[in-house]
């Protein structure tokens, strides 16, 4: 009788080194751009103020409470944010891509996050 055949199932996140590697080399090239670890997470840092972190399987970007709500209802790949099964807060949302390099299509909205927090809150 033949052996029955087996099912193999990867389970593949975007948390860890790949995708840090891939956002430091998206992010750290813009203007003024830190990396930094807060509490843990690998976080992005312009003027000195987080506007981006690594949590879970995707990346956090801070913006208007306005524009953060929007995201969540106009973009299949964006939620909310809750790192660490926090509660959520208005002014951030979680960016999940499977594939890193494919937040290289996300860059308007980095940038947008970038613009919003060195204009501080509005």
């Amino acid at each position: 009788m033949p052996e029955p055949a087996r099912l193999i199932i990867l389970f593949v996140t975007t948390d860890g080194p790949a995708l840090k590697s891939t956002l430091d080399a998206l992010l750290l090239a813009l203007p003024g751009v830190e990396a930094r670890t807060v509490h843990g997470l690998d976080a992005y840092f312009v003027s000195d103020k987080m506007f981006a972190c690594i949590s879970g399987e995707g990346v956090g970007l801070r913006f208007s409470a306005q524009v953060a709500t929007e995201l969540q209802f106009s973009r299949a790949h964006v939620t909310a944010f809750q790192p660490r099964g926090l509660p959520a807060t208005r002014e951030w949302v979680q960016v999940n891509r499977p594939d890193p390099a494919d937040y290289a299509k996300d860059l308007e909205l980095f940038q947008a996050s970038i613009e919003f927090v060195k204009k501080g809150r509005r």
